[in-house]
């Protein structure tokens, strides 16, 4: 039996992004959401600059007197996993379950090599060094927590290397380009650790046509980042009733 059968509203929270590509990106993994698991009531809710706000969503909730899973559709655990989301449902005074983040979940990183093997990358090429580019955070864990991206997305293959880089914070895209040239990569391509295209990601692909760098979608609305999203919701459900 699914635990998840215990839960009325799940309440997917994404960053929110002024560009509409990734609104869009989130109303579509809901949309998975809703055909894979019908028995919930999925509503989308953003931090910031898009619309409907989690306050907001929150209040409609409550006020329904709903069952609710607050899910942080976000890859780290940085400011709005950390701080943003419960600060909102604390002032709201919703009494809600929250999912942890997707993190660096193996379907993900799946989805990001089925990304790059889109883009031409081969498992076979020895001369091939990979950046993972992802947004960053001033939050150290959440930075470790996304390097670890890398092993997993390398093993199997014959690559020259797989880096980390960080739009916001250090080490940068060109620096571990820089890297992955000292150890041997004659070929390279950009892996955006993005659940959806947006304005840093645009700015990421500005720098890989200027250096003449392929670059990989990002993963976008694939029905293994909608089948993480029920795995996260899974564990609140599970810890929840654990703790009944």
């Amino acid at each position: 039996m699914r635990v998840a059968r215990l839960v009325t509203t799940l309440v997917l929270t994404a960053h929110g992004s002024r560009d509409p590509r990734s609104a869009a990106n989130t109303e579509a993994i809901a949309g998975h959401v809703r055909r894979v698991a019908p028995e919930f009531t999925v509503r989308v809710a953003f931090c910031e600059h898009s619309t409907p706000g989690l306050r907001d969503v929150l209040g409609e909730v409550r006020s329904a007197d709903d069952d609710v899973v607050v899910v942080p559709f976000l890859l780290a655990s940085a400011y709005h996993a950390r701080v943003d989301i419960p600060g909102v449902i604390a002032q709201s005074g919703a009494a809600v379950q929250v999912a942890p983040t997707l993190g660096e979940d193996d379907r993900l990183v799946q989805v990001l090599g089925e990304r790059l093997s889109a883009a031409g990358a081969s498992r076979f090429d020895s001369e091939l060094g990979v950046v993972v580019a992802a947004v960053g955070s001033s939050h150290a864990a959440a930075n470790a927590q996304t390097a670890r991206v890398a092993a997993p997305l390398s093993r199997g293959t014959r690559w020259a290397g797989v880096e980390v880089a960080f739009a916001t914070q250090g080490p940068s895209v060109p620096e571990a380009v820089e890297r992955l040239r000292e150890r041997g990569a004659t070929r390279l391509m950009i892996a955006p650790w993005f659940l959806a295209h947006g304005r840093i990601t645009d700015g990421i692909a500005a720098y890989a046509a200027g250096a003449g760098i392929p670059m990989a979608e990002p993963l976008g609305a694939h029905r293994l980042v909608a089948a993480t999203v029920l795995d996260r919701v899974e564990a609140a459900l599970t810890a929840r009733h654990a703790a009944a």
